[in-house]
């Protein structure tokens, strides 16, 4: 089972830049087909000043926190083997766009067993801001973990 000493645990901030070329891959890769995820002209005819970013492409973005920062993983006995996602939820307060880079400030901020202890679930909330401090978003995800 996991350590819910974790509960309350602030991971290490990150920040990450959207960059055209991965949202255009990112759009095509979901299935967007609205052409201001893929051409600045038409992104700007929309009223954008660039390419949006796509509605779930900050999940993707947050892949990309260091791999230094999963010390707490281990720290809680979580086994990446053994996990799995389980949800996202996004809570959008700004537009974010190619070229932004974006800070990801996150916390543990549940965890809590299901069937008897055969899994564990880690809640985590991150707040997004952009290179000005506005707030962007509220992203809240859980995993999942086998228990052994």
């Amino acid at each position: 089972m996991i350590d819910k000493k974790i509960i309350g645990l602030t991971l290490p901030p990150f920040s990450a830049t959207a960059e055209a070329g991965q949202l255009r891959f990112f759009a095509k890769a979901i299935g967007e087909t609205n052409p201001v995820y893929f051409d600045e002209s038409a992104a700007r005819d929309a009223g954008h000043p660039t390419l949006p970013l796509p509605p779930t492409f900050l999940f993707s973005l947050e892949l990309e926190r260091p791999a230094s920062h999963g010390t707490w993983r281990e720290q809680a006995g979580i086994q990446l083997p053994r996990v799995l996602h389980g949800e996202q939820s996004f809570t959008y307060h700004r537009m974010a766009y190619a070229g932004d880079t974006l800070h990801f400030a996150s916390k543990i901020v549940d965890v809590y067993d299901k069937k008897n202890g055969a899994l564990s679930f880690v809640v985590m909330e991150s707040r997004v801001t952009n290179q000005r401090a506005e707030h962007v978003a509220d992203v809240r995800k859980s995993l999942v973990h086998r228990n052994g």
